[in-house]
């Protein structure tokens, strides 16, 4: 197995599956909302939603890390539960309240760069509250350039792109935010416990909790047919394979290595929204392109490692 993540065409390719995989969740979560009936005012039903879509996504997330690990995922120390439990309230419960109840109301390929900006905040909670790392001049110009693309697609307040609701674009930002912390959260616990069974338990843990704030509020799902089903399990099965594939990468290869992939993200779900959704776009066709293009170079920035290029040039003009 290791052999197989660790050759470069393999990184890039399961890397951009994960990047795609995202990516649809955005335009297949509102295309869920028409399934199940669940209207944009329906908050405690959009939450139920996330609940379910987590607790199975945790379930398989186990299942295929197990499968991958050649036994059984569990938590090794009693006292890493309450690293369960504070990655469960940031990765799963506040994150994907905030999303779905943003997606709502908001479009999903503006939803797609908005929520790009959580790796912009993972970079600035990492250097300047968590000490991990050093706020380097490559960070901060990804994180202006992205920011500044961010800005762009909400520069127009007389289109639909443009226009800026704290429930819709607002919570999206609100979602980033909550993963940028759980991210950060997820580097410093998976020093002692193993990254795949944070994920997969801190969904089953969120999304029991989700599903039972949601029927408690009355929120109600009426999956009755086939797609409705379908898409369900395609959630869930969508976040377990993604997040075991790119735990499986950065076990066996730099974290710079393959999170310089992850520019892919919002690419593929601004694409997959446009396309699947038939968003109206054109008359501010160009305007996101553009922002799109500055949130995947500020990612890509944000991502490069400088000190390892200059290595690599002065070892090949030693050579030479």
């Amino acid at each position: 197995m290791k052999k197989f993540f660790t050759k470069k065409i393999n990184v890039a390719l399961a890397a951009m599956l994960c990047c795609a995989l995202w990516g649809s969740a955005f335009p297949v979560i509102k295309i869920g909302y028409g399934f199940l009936n669940i209207a944009g005012t329906d908050t405690s039903s959009q939450i139920l939603f996330a609940g379910v879509r987590f607790l199975l996504a945790g379930f398989f997330t186990i299942l295929l890390g197990s499968i991958f690990a050649d036994k059984f995922i569990v938590i090794k120390k009693k006292e890493n539960w309450k690293k369960v439990g504070v990655l469960a309230v940031f990765q799963t419960i506040m994150q994907y309240i905030f999303f779905y109840v943003g997606l709502a109301h908001t479009t999903g390929s503006k939803s797609s760069i908005l929520d790009s900006t959580s790796v912009f905040f993972a970079v600035l909670i990492s250097c300047l509250i968590f000490k991990q790392e050093k706020l380097t001049v490559n960070k901060i110009i990804g994180c202006v350039v992205g920011f500044v693309g961010v800005v762009l697609i909400n520069l127009s307040p007389g289109s639909q792109m443009g226009s800026f609701a704290f429930n819709g674009e607002g919570f999206i930002i609100l979602s980033a935010l909550s993963y940028a912390f759980s991210s950060v959260l997820v580097s410093r616990y998976s020093k002692s416990e193993s990254p795949v069974a944070l994920s997969g338990y801190q969904f089953m843990l969120g999304g029991a909790v989700m599903i039972l704030a949601g029927l408690i509020f009355g929120g109600r799902l009426r999956v009755v047919s086939l797609p409705a089903f379908a898409i369900i399990i395609y959630l869930a099965l969508l976040s377990a394979c993604a997040y075991t594939i790119w735990g499986i990468l950065l076990k066996y290869n730099d974290v710079s290595s393959v999170s310089v992939f992850g520019f892919m993200t919002p690419v593929f779900g601004f694409a997959l929204s446009a396309i699947i959704l038939k968003e109206q776009l054109t008359q501010q066709l160009w305007l996101s392109i553009l922002a799109l293009v500055l949130v995947c170079l500020g990612i890509f920035s944000v991502n490069m490692n400088v000190d390892k290029l200059k290595k690599h040039k002065n070892d090949k003009e030693e050579k030479n």
